[in-house]
């Protein structure tokens, strides 16, 4: 048995207070590197073609905000000892950390690791904001976009001269640099929706480079007559060396690529806020909680999401919190605001048959999904504990429901409800309700795309479980995307079967007395039959995608996946693809 570490002296109070700010600030600052190492390998990574490794780093990163908190607990404990909960001393601790990163470029990221500490500490339910740092009661950010470290490209070379030094900065090994600038600058003009090329005065780009997945990007802006246009160059390491694989300019693409089914970027970036200000500009409906998640800093977006929703509610006294639309859900009871586009997910005490998993087993598909490549097609969800509602603002059957059914988590403290742990995430239109609402042609148009979201989902080493269409939803730019994570599982866990000859005595039987299934058997042929749709939203998937009703098309992609075979699915479609 290790004895433990002997303790520092014990020190005055306001000196403690001090101290400790400033471990924090140091272990922020310690936190912030050490991101920082990690995310600078993905161009060494995008360079040598080393896509495993590119995969544990991501994960990597993802875990080490709390492994860097945990570290942090422990100093504290070792500095502050008897006092380490001592309220007063927090309070204290609150004021000077705040002067002392008063200075900091991100200070709300150090406020933010501050209030992670801070509530662990004191298992906060609620707000405490003599304790930590209250989102509402800060100012928006206020880097502006200018602010993000870029370079700017004037036109008077013309515009062959000036994509090939852009693609030069990035320095690259090309495989044709020429050849890939001559394309780029013959493509360009055509791909402009909202301005003229002879009104382009200059391009910005921005010095980080963002990778993720085995793609680099440059993200920049065309800038002309006072307005700014999104430019976004994807790049591809081939045999030869990187070529320019797409030129992406459209606004809805561009905001598909940060968006919240994306896995995170890894850029290099000292000024996450000024980045965050520099697409933003170009992307004004994006929320702040995504574009910080998006850019690996998850809990920035948490904090960003907090204040976005509690801001909405401060604003709108009269809005209601209600049921989300849509069907019943066995193992969630979802709630939302009308007119705000999140929603609140809690899990059941207890789960109707034919459930039959468990809550631990639910939140650990959810950390699954957190730490997976989402190919677009999984909502990125943030984990909240202890959330403060006014009990008033609850629809009545809302409250009722969750009550009973919700009982270890929804509890009343005085006039507010407490909501001990849930998940939050964008709300989507639930698919079922989506194709019954639209013409024909677009219902014909979503149920193609449903078809490619589960077959990128596969490729990604993910089986939605359950394909009822009210587990998907519709985006506002008209993707499918799956939200629903109960019954979900890696590809490789599954038996793909085919459903076997009936016998003449089993044509009247219900198919589960004659149909033995383990729990990992699926049988694809049955998919289309719940479906629950129309014919001709049935027909335009089973041409568009028919294989996905086939076992041996499952069982090949699970072949070519056991064998190390990569799926490429792009974030971006495939008209944005430069000729070869």
């Amino acid at each position: 048995m290790t004895s433990r570490s002997p303790r520092e002296p014990s020190l005055p109070a306001d000196t403690q207070a001090r101290a400790a700010a400033a471990l924090l600030v140091d272990a922020f600052a310690d936190y912030n590197g050490r991101f920082a190492d990690i995310t600078r390998r993905a161009r060494r990574r995008f360079e040598r073609c080393d896509w495993q490794r590119a995969g544990v780093d991501a994960r990597a990163r993802i875990d080490l905000y709390d492994i860097c908190i945990r570290e942090t607990q422990g100093r504290l404990d070792l500095l502050l000892d008897d006092r380490l909960r001592s309220r007063a001393l927090w309070v204290a601790m609150r004021q000077v950390y705040e002067q002392q990163v008063a200075s900091l470029a991100d200070r709300e990221l150090y406020k933010t690791w501050f209030n992670s500490l801070s509530r662990r500490h004191f298992n906060t339910r609620g707000v405490a904001p003599e304790l930590e740092f209250v989102a509402l009661d800060r100012e928006p950010y206020t880097e502006g976009s200018d602010a993000a470290p870029h370079r700017r490209y004037q036109l008077t070379d013309g515009l062959q001269a000036l994509c090939e030094r852009l693609l030069g900065d990035a320095g690259f090994s090309y495989a044709d640099r020429a050849g890939c600038a001559a394309r780029l600058a013959h493509e360009l003009p055509g791909r402009l929706d909202e301005m003229d090329m002879s009104t382009i005065e200059s391009i910005d780009m921005l010095q980080a480079v963002f990778y993720r997945e085995r793609r680099a990007y440059l993200v920049g802006r065309l800038r002309g007559n006072y307005r700014r246009h999104p430019l976004v160059i994807a790049l591809v390491h081939e045999d030869d060396g990187v070529r320019v694989d797409a030129l992406i300019t459209a606004r809805d693409q561009v905001s598909i690529l940060f968006g919240y089914a994306r896995s995170y970027f890894h850029a290099d970036i000292d000024n996450v806020g000024a980045v965050v200000a520099f697409v933003r500009a170009l992307l004004p409906h994006k929320p702040l909680a995504e574009l910080y998640t998006v850019l690996g800093r998850a809990k920035q977006g948490k904090t960003e999401r907090y204040r976005h929703v509690f801001g909405h509610l401060a604003l709108h006294p009269q809005e209601r919190l209600v049921h989300a639309e849509g069907k019943r859900g066995m193992v969630m009871v979802v709630f939302t605001l009308h007119d705000l586009p999140v929603v609140f997910k809690l899990i059941r005490d207890n789960f109707e048959w034919p459930k039959d998993t468990t809550r631990s087993q639910v939140e650990a598909k959810y950390r699954l999904v957190f730490r997976h490549d989402r190919a677009g097609r999984l909502v990125d969800t943030q984990e909240f504990r202890h959330l403060r509602f006014p009990l008033h603002r609850f629809d009545a059957a809302l409250r009722d429901e969750l009550l009973a059914e919700c009982a270890s988590t929804a509890s009343i403290d005085g006039d507010e409800l407490v909501i001990a742990h849930c998940y939050v995430e964008h709300r989507l239109r639930p698919m079922d309700l989506y194709v019954r609402e639209v013409p024909q042609a677009e219902g014909c148009r979503a149920m193609r795309d449903y078809g490619q979201a589960i077959k990128d989902l596969a490729g990604s080493n993910i089986f939605p479980g359950d394909l009822l269409l009210k587990n998907f939803g519709i985006s506002r730019n008209g993707r499918a995307v799956f939200y629903d994570y109960d019954e979900l599982c890696l590809l490789g866990d599954c038996h793909f079967r085919a459903v076997p000859p009936m016998r003449d005595d089993e044509e009247t039987r219900p198919l589960d007395d004659w149909l033995y299934a383990a729990p990992e058997d699926v049988f694809p042929e049955l998919f289309v039959n719940f479906l629950g749709v129309p014919a001709p939203l049935r027909e335009a998937l089973c041409a568009a995608h028919g294989e996905i009703f086939d076992p041996a098309w499952w069982q090949a992609l699970q072949a070519r996946l056991q064998a190390g075979d990569y799926v490429d699915v792009p974030a971006y479609p495939a008209s944005a693809r430069l000729p070869r």
